[in-house]
């Protein structure tokens, strides 16, 4: 072999290694770069995570539910759609047995009555602390925050006793259930419409007061409707908040006449006398908290229309605003 066909060799085998080497350079490099795009990949271990953990607690609810519209008492069997555990029995339907119908009543009743006290008292509980200037408001906001340390057995524990030993004339019952119920849900509506007025300063009001207002009307006229939006998410927490609520109203309630549904539900199963009837008024009350979510997501982005934000803001407003 020449010389020159040695050399030839020599090159060709360099270049050779030398392309190798920098294929072997540029794989990482562009494994980085990828890898900088996106560091984690698809994740599939979240997303199966996530599906399973929403398999996982609505199938049963969707199983309930299904079987509160079978026309026979088996729980396990389909035996055909009927709405006889709603209405068509006449013995066991919830509209027909009075203990269950009464436990709807019941739950509508506290839900209304404690909405129309607790969130009054918590617009002006915010409005007063707002307002208020000194070393005391700090005090009393820590106490409005109470209802989110404590834990709800133990007030409601607290309630019985002071419905039993304190105050005697006020006797466990529909009075006992609502009265816990305000104190325990005030703070929702004193601790939302607080932050609304942060949020809103107070150039609004200083305007109108310059242009003669009184300060009823830049409260009627100023103040109220800007604080429309927090006090109707607020009175839809609330409402809701007590319709699945069990802990205050069993501990407070006397009898099967004042007893909502959250306990009768519990009760008779957990007695071992379940069945499809029951079923329906757990989709009862399901029904109800899903009518009211939806009302105050569309009752919320009406009332912020001129301030519009996404639609994850209203929903976040009402269904994530107890965070």
């Amino acid at each position: 072999m020449s010389t020159l066909e040695g050399r030839d060799a020599v090159w060709t085998e360099e270049r050779g290694t030398s392309d190798e080497g920098r294929r072997h350079l540029e794989a990482p490099r562009k494994w980085a770069n990828k890898t900088a795009l996106n560091p984690w990949g698809h994740p599939w271990i979240l997303e199966g995570f996530t599906w399973l953990y929403l398999v996982w607690s609505l199938v049963p609810i969707a199983i309930a539910v299904l079987f509160s519209f079978n026309n026979g008492k088996s729980q396990s069997a389909w035996q055909g759609f009927s709405w006889r555990w709603y209405f068509t029995d006449h013995t066991n339907s919830v509209l027909h047995n009075p203990q269950l119908h009464a436990a709807v009543i019941q739950t509508v009743r506290l839900s209304v009555l404690t909405t129309v006290i607790a969130v009054p008292l918590g617009v002006a509980f915010a409005i007063g602390i707002n307002r208020w200037r000194g070393p005391l408001p700090s005090t009393f906001n820590f106490v409005m925050l109470l209802s989110f340390v404590i834990p709800e057995l133990i007030f409601g524990v607290a309630m019985f006793f002071v419905f039993t030993v304190l105050f005697t004339t006020v006797h466990l019952g529909t009075l006992a259930e609502t009265l816990g119920l305000v104190t325990w849900n005030v703070s929702w509506p004193a601790v939302i419409v607080q932050a609304r007025l942060v949020t809103l300063g107070r150039h609004y009001e200083e305007a109108a007061a310059d242009l003669g207002a009184s300060q009823f009307q830049v409260m009627r006229r100023v103040l109220l409707p800007l604080l429309g939006p927090a006090i109707f998410a607020s009175a839809v927490l609330v409402f809701s908040g007590v319709i699945d609520d069990f802990v205050l109203v069993d501990l407070l309630s006397s009898s099967a006449s004042n007893t909502p549904m959250s306990v009768i539900i519990y009760s008779t199963q957990h007695g071992g006398n379940g069945g499809p009837a029951l079923n329906a008024l757990g989709t009862i009350m399901l029904a109800m908290s899903l009518i009211i979510a939806v009302i105050g997501f569309l009752g919320y982005r009406w009332l912020t229309r001129g301030e519009r934000g996404s639609r994850l803001d209203a929903l976040t407003m009402i269904a994530g605003s107890e965070g």
